[in-house]
């Protein structure tokens, strides 16, 4: 499988059940080139057939390379994120939950869910956008949700694509990210305000903002309910002092940007 091939359908699993409004930031934002996408983000749990290893191995195969590492601690969770050679090709930022410090009732819904899973359901990358692997409960959502919206989120959509990133280094029609969170908003898309509208600057070399993630219907074994989805990010890359664009991540500002899916009650 080639990048193109796996970020195509991805992109479908994206904008199909987990981003639907995705296509109209796409028709807002639309110039006369195609969109460039500088990241895509997933989550997991650092267990057993499903850690992070196992979401990177498809990305390795296709010439990626490990890069950063990062950790969040509020949060509990571990990060990378990895490169490919051919700097046209998106940036993937891989997360997962430690979930050995979580509270024991959370460890033990987590550890149930991820025992559905047999190991030749992760043996290729499809994996990657087939959503859940596991039945869930509404109440084991619930009981998720209390302690880490990252573990519910997980165990309710599984595996697919958090969130695709407009560059907006290739925007003609706006210079500044201020102004594309204003067009949005001016268009009736609620941004992530945790930490600001923006978070980082161009001290740190990189500025980022989100949408709140969309409200979609998932399937619980027990009912359907409406909870945050997938959101789309929006970044702009500053020159380092050897004048090559920064291509990592800023880990405060990815802190704040994970709590783009979370459920405002």
């Amino acid at each position: 499988m080639t990048p193109e091939i796996l970020f195509e359908a991805m992109w479908q699993d994206y904008i199909t059940r987990l981003c639907p409004s995705a296509c109209r930031v796409h028709q807002l934002l639309q110039e006369n080139e195609p969109l460039v996408n500088d990241h895509i983000a997933l989550r997991t749990f650092n267990l057993d057939p499903v850690r992070m290893s196992t979401l990177a191995k498809p990305f390795l195969e296709m010439g990626y390379e490990e890069k950063g590492h990062y950790h969040f601690e509020s949060k509990k969770l571990n990060a990378k994120h990895f490169e490919h050679p051919d700097p046209k090709q998106p940036k993937v930022f891989i997360s997962e939950l430690e979930t050995e410090h979580c509270p024991v009732p959370l460890q033990k819904i987590i550890k149930s869910l991820v025992a559905h899973i047999k190991p030749e359901m992760v043996s290729d990358a499809s994996f990657l956008y087939g959503g859940r692997l596991w039945p869930v409960s509404l109440e084991q959502y619930h009981i998720l949700s209390e302690e880490s919206e990252y573990a519910a989120w997980v165990a309710a959509h599984g595996y697919g694509a958090n969130h695709f990133t407009v560059s907006v280094n290739q925007l003609n029609q706006f210079r500044h990210i201020a102004e594309v969170n204003r067009y949005l908003n001016d268009n009736g898309f609620s941004l992530n305000t945790a930490g600001g509208e923006i978070k980082g600057s161009p001290a740190v070399f990189l500025e980022q903002s989100s949408t709140m993630a969309d409200k979609v219907a998932v399937e619980f074994t027990d009912a359907e309910l409406l909870i945050p989805g997938g959101f789309y990010e929006f970044a702009k890359r500053y020159p380092m002092n050897n004048g090559v664009l920064y291509p990592g991540f800023v880990a405060a500002s990815a802190d704040k940007i994970f709590e783009s899916t979370n459920n405002i009650h």
